[in-house]
C-alpha cells in the first residue's frame, strides 16, 4: 500500500465522499454540536462556536455511526454519543494547541493564538465537562462510563508523552503505548459504543474495538509523518511542532536505532537544539536512511490489521466504508 499525496483539501473532500452512507446522521451530529455549544453569554458562545469550526474531521463520530450501521441500526443514543465523542476530541485539540504552541488549525487561528492560553485551557475544560454531562443524559450509564474511561486513558497518554518530551532514548514500544492511549483509545471506544448500542454481541464489540485501535494507531503514525514532511497550507494546521517540542516520534526512533554511535550523538545534538535550519537536514537524513518509509510501512501494517478486524462483518455499505477508511488514514495529506 503506497502513499499517494493529495493536493490541498482533497483529503477532506475524499473523506466527505467516503462518508456518504451516514451523511444525514453526521449532519445531525453537527447540528447537535452547534446547539450544545450555544451559550447565552456572547463571549463563551464565540469561543465555543470557534472551537466547533476548528474541530476534527468528524472521524470519531463516523466510526461510531458506521460501526452501528454495520451491525444494526443507528438510534438516538448513537447520535448523542457521536456528539459527545467529537466534543471530547475537540477539547483535546484545544489543549494540544496550547501544549504545541500551534497557531493554525483547519486554516483558522487556534484558540490560544486568537485569544490566549488561559482561555484555551478553560474552554477545553468546559468542553470536557459538557461532554460528560451530555453522556449522562442517556438512559443507561454504559456510554458515560466507557467514554469516561477512554478519556482518562487518553489524558494518561498525553501526560506520558509530555513526560517523555526530550527523551532521545524513548523506545519504539513506549511510543506505541503512548499513541495507543492518546489517539487509538477513543477510536476503539467509538467503535465499541457503536456496536453495543446497535445490539451487537460481545464478540463483535471486541472485534470492532480492535479495529478502532489498529486504525487509530495507523492514523497517529501517519499524523506524525505529516508533522515532519507535510505542508502547512495543505494540512491546514501548524506543523513541525513535534521537532520543536523534541518529541521522539516513530520516524526519528527508527532513524536513531539504525545509526552508528557517532551519528546518534549528532542526531541527539540536532534534536536538543531545535532550529528551523535543522529541519531540511533531518528530513534528508530520514529519507536517505529509509526511516520515513519504514515508519510508513508500520502505519500500513496497522491499517491492514484493522482491515482484517472487519472480516467478521457482513458485507454492507457501512462495512465497505470502514474498509476504505483503513486506506484513507495512511494516504491522507491533512
Amino acid at each position: 500500500m503506497s502513499r499517494v499525496k493529495q493536493p490541498q483539501n482533497e483529503s477532506r473532500t475524499m473523506l466527505t465522499a467516503l462518508l456518504t452512507p451516514i451523511e444525514q446522521e453526521l449532519a445531525d451530529v453537527d447540528r447537535r454540536l452547534q446547539a450544545e455549544l450555544r451559550h447565552p453569554d456572547p463571549w463563551i458562545d464565540q469561543l465555543a462556536q470557534h472551537s466547533f469550526r476548528i474541530g476534527g474531521k468528524r472521524l470519531r463520530p463516523a466510526l461510531l455511526l458506521l460501526s452501528a450501521q454495520a451491525v444494526g441500526k443507528i438510534c438516538d443514543a448513537h447520535l448523542t454519543l457521536a456528539t459527545v465523542a467529537e466534543m471530547i476530541h475537540t477539547a483535546t485539540l484545544v489543549h494540544d494547541d496550547v501544549l504545541d504552541e500551534a497557531t493554525i488549525r483547519r486554516h483558522e487561528k487556534t484558540i490560544n493564538a486568537r485569544w490566549n492560553n488561559q482561555t484555551s485551557v478553560l474552554l477545553g475544560d468546559y468542553l470536557f465537562t459538557h461532554a460528560f454531562y451530555l453522556a449522562s443524559t442517556l438512559e443507561t450509564t454504559y456510554g458515560c462510563r466507557r467514554i469516561g474511561r477512554a478519556t482518562n486513558i487518553l489524558c494518561e497518554g498525553e501526560l506520558r508523552q509530555t513526560a517523555s518530551s526530550g527523551n532521545f532514548w524513548l523506545e519504539r514500544e513506549q511510543y506505541l503505548q503512548i499513541i495507543d492511549a492518546k489517539t487509538a483509545e477513543l477510536c476503539a471506544c467509538c467503535c465499541q459504543l457503536g456496536v453495543h448500542y446497535a445490539g451487537g454481541d460481545q464478540t463483535m464489540v471486541r472485534q470492532m474495538a480492535a479495529f478502532g485501535r489498529n486504525l487509530g494507531i495507523a492514523f497517529q503514525i501517519a499524523d506524525d509523518l505529516l508533522d515532519l514532511e507535510g505542508e502547512e497550507q495543505t494540512a491546514g494546521k501548524s506543523l513541525g511542532t513535534d521537532l520543536a517540542k523534541r518529541k521522539m516520534t516513530l520516524p526519528l526512533i527508527l532513524l536513531r536505532d539504525q545509526l552508528p554511535e557517532a551519528d546518534q550523538t549528532r542526531l541527539q545534538t540536532l534534536l536538543q537544539e531545535p532550529d528551523s535550519s535543522h529541519t531540511a537536514l533531518l528530513l534528508d537524513w530520514l529519507e536517505r536512511t529509509g526511516a520515513l518509509q519504514q515508519a510508513r510501512h508500520v502505519a500500513v501494517q496497522y491499517s491492514r490489521n484493522a482491515a482484517q478486524n472487519l472480516d467478521q462483518l457482513p458485507e454492507s455499505p457501512a462495512q465497505a466504508v470502514l474498509l476504505e477508511l483503513t486506506r484513507f488514514v495512511v494516504n491522507r495529506s491533512s
